[in-house]
């Protein structure tokens, strides 16, 4: 199959697309598989990009795919119809060709005060959603297709609204008054609720159902 990946080898050098023709050897390959044997066969001139556990746990393989941002581990090769087109996440500064620098996701959460202050509340019937919102990567895919968010904009995205979700869940009064001015105005605030995050997570987060939930519980005792 032909894979193209477009590349960028230094922050003065400008994004051109490199073609590579590779063979399928099984039907388990994934991106990953392939980006990890074209750079056997490449090793002066390897594609650079990250990557971590290599089972959808971590989040460092996300890129665009297609026009659709997902995990290279995640998307098999015999899912693609016709040639396959990698690109970089385009939300964040490319270090080098498919490597993004996503530390802004990070800094978003450090900023909007995103840790529980008090001891959680123990609610059994909450209990699946809050496994839900633990399960969140940090990818950026879901950030990665809003129209509302860009690196260093007071808007934060779904990255920061699916782990806040939790902690509103699971926050005392008390403890909630300093996440809800957050949420507010990071996430709330910013929201168009344009759902463009809403069949994206690459884990199969239900973003909308925390959503809503986060709403809610910023809402909750602002009286």
């Amino acid at each position: 199959m032909k894979i193209s990946v477009l590349r960028k080898r230094s922050k003065t050098e400008k994004q051109v697309w490199q073609i590579y023709e590779y063979d399928l050897k099984t039907a388990d390959e994934t991106v990953a598989t392939a980006l990890t044997n074209i750079n056997k066969e490449n090793p002066d001139n390897p594609v650079s990009w990250d990557c971590g556990c290599l089972q959808k746990k971590c989040g460092a393989c996300a890129m665009v795919i297609n026009g659709r941002p997902g995990l290279a581990c995640g998307v098999k090769l015999t899912d693609i119809k016709g040639e396959l087109k990698l690109e970089p996440l385009r939300k964040f500064p490319v270090i080098k060709d498919l490597l993004t620098d996503r530390s802004i996701l990070h800094s978003n959460l450090f900023n909007a005060g995103i840790w529980l202050e008090e001891k959680a509340l123990s609610d059994g019937k909450k209990q699946a959603l809050l496994y839900e919102a633990s399960r969140c990567l940090q990818c950026g895919c879901c950030v990665e297709v809003c129209p509302n968010f860009y690196p260093e904009g007071k808007f934060f995205g779904m990255a920061s609204a699916v782990p806040a979700a939790r902690l509103l869940m699971e926050s005392e009064k008390d403890g909630l008054k300093r996440l809800k001015k957050s949420y507010k105005e990071h996430v709330y605030k910013g929201c168009g609720k344009s759902l463009s995050c809403r069949n994206i997570c690459p884990v199969g987060i239900d973003i909308e159902s925390l959503l809503v939930k986060a709403n809610a519980g910023m809402w909750r005792w602002h009286n």
